[in-house]
């Protein structure tokens, strides 16, 4: 009786250790278990959630106050920014070092544990900004905004289900932690089923474009599970970090695509 009690407490729990990690949201805070870690990651796409919702406002926004496209696309690029606090920017940079450093696997490791940040990584970070920033600004029409605004969920989905089911790289670290913590089977279920939901809505807005920005985070999901067992013998928390701008980036980039040929 007292399990069934306690139960529902160690899943609230584990939505705010999710949001405490991985969002700048302000939460409770109290001191975690093993048992409030349980089922985190089910949590980490609901960040991606607030990302979505709040850039989908903004878009509303721009058309109700006549904003300026330059404006809007920079503040757009922002909020996943603000939101996360740069959480998965920094695994993206440390993996960009990690990858250009042409050095052996030990090697390549060790640099993504280097907190400082070499020239290779500011200037992918710089490329994919402006690579996101130009395709962002191509996207007008509302339901491709809003299948966007559904990808910041499923990378986040697809993030979650590679922590619980790709080899790790190292046998210490966040994500070891993580996913040594987690209810692995009830975990990856769970994402599946919130990918799947996730899926639906974007395929409801359009079935097209929905399959194509899909299919483009899904390739992406596919080129990170390749890049890293080849870098890296697997994958870290700097590289999950990584996976969540190229996924979202290639998603991005595809709804780009068809608002090009939309026009």
């Amino acid at each position: 009786m007292r399990k069934e009690t306690k139960e529902p407490m160690h899943v609230l729990r584990s939505m705010v250790i999710a949001f405490s990690i991985y969002s700048k949201i302000p939460v409770p805070q109290f001191e975690w278990s093993e048992e409030d870690m349980k089922y985190m990651l089910c949590f980490f796409p609901w960040v991606g959630a607030v990302i979505g919702i709040c850039i989908y406002i903004w878009s509303r926004l721009r058309i109700m106050l006549g904003i300026g496209k330059f404006c809007y696309i920079m503040i757009a690029a922002a909020i996943p920014l603000i939101i996360t606090g740069g959480f998965h920017a920094d695994g993206f940079m440390d993996t960009m070092d990690a990858i250009h450093s042409y050095q052996p696997e030990e090697k390549r490791l060790e640099i993504l544990k280097d907190s400082h940040i070499g020239a290779f990584s500011v200037i992918m970070f710089a490329i994919y900004g402006l690579i996101y920033m130009g395709a962002f600004s191509e996207i007008a029409d509302e339901k491709l905004i809003r299948i966007i605004c559904g990808g910041f969920f499923l990378s986040r989905c697809l993030s979650g289900i590679s922590v619980v089911s790709f080899k790790p790289a190292k046998k210490d670290g966040m994500l070891c932690l993580f996913a040594g913590k987690s209810d692995k089977v009830v975990v990856r279920r769970l994402l599946y089923l919130q990918a799947f939901v996730c899926a639906c809505f974007m395929l409801f807005q359009s079935l097209y474009a929905g399959i194509i920005v899909i299919v483009a985070g899904i390739l992406a999901f596919v080129y990170y599970y390749y890049r890293c067992k080849r870098e890296f013998g697997g994958i870290t928390g700097d590289t999950a970090g990584y996976f969540i701008l190229i996924c979202e980036g290639s998603m991005v980039s595809a709804a780009a695509l068809l608002g090009a040929l939309i026009k």
